[in-house]
């Protein structure tokens, strides 16, 4: 008994604790037209993350705004994936993703460029936790493929350490080596 109430409190702990943030990236009013006049439902597309490298999107259907949105997140919430990223800011490599008729394009970016994407990829980088990205999308604008897209993307995303371990080698064996470029160039200078 007490250890089912143990587990209800740490549970609750959990659901209290804000730790997944969320954007609403499209919302939608479809109306059906019956006898007494119209009735109005409401679809809604939302991106949730932790600000550290998990995102997930969901959609949810209602007759109501807020209830739309309550679903289209616990969705979200469920279906969560995992990205690697470099330094906790930016992508390991560029990357190219691809849904229906939408393409998009990520690249790598150097510190203090920013998120340079439009709509509803910006609101995946910033839910991501990504400080500096460029991204290209094109072939659509709906947003529900553009986000499918670019998830598609960084889900080929792979960091050095995933690398090494799927080729059985060590971290240092497939970096490149970073002290042997500076001295390469320092000797070119000092010959001429």
């Amino acid at each position: 008994m007490a250890e089912r109430n143990e587990r209800r409190g740490r549970r609750q702990e959990r659901d209290e604790t804000p730790e997944f943030a969320d954007r609403l990236v499209a919302i939608n009013r479809v109306s059906k037209t019956v006898k007494g006049g119209k009735r109005f439902g409401f679809a809604a597309l939302v991106v949730v993350g932790d600000q550290r490298g998990r995102v997930g999107f969901g959609k949810g259907k209602a007759k109501e705004v807020p209830e739309a949105i309550r679903k289209a997140t616990e969705q979200a919430k469920r279906q969560l994936i995992r990205v690697p990223l470099k330094e906790g800011r930016t992508l390991h490599h560029d990357v190219k993703g691809h849904h229906g008729a939408g393409k998009v394009t990520m690249r790598t970016a150097p510190e203090g460029t920013g998120i340079i994407a439009g709509g509803p990829m910006r609101a995946i980088f910033e839910m991501l936790g990504v400080k500096d990205v460029v991204a290209k999308s094109t072939g659509t604008q709906n947003p529900y493929n553009m986000i499918r897209a670019t998830l598609d993307g960084l889900r080929q995303e792979s960091s050095p350490r995933m690398v090494a371990s799927r080729r059985g080698k060590k971290v240092a064996d497939i970096l490149p080596k970073r002290d042997d470029a500076p001295a390469e160039s320092s000797q070119v200078a000092e010959e001429a």
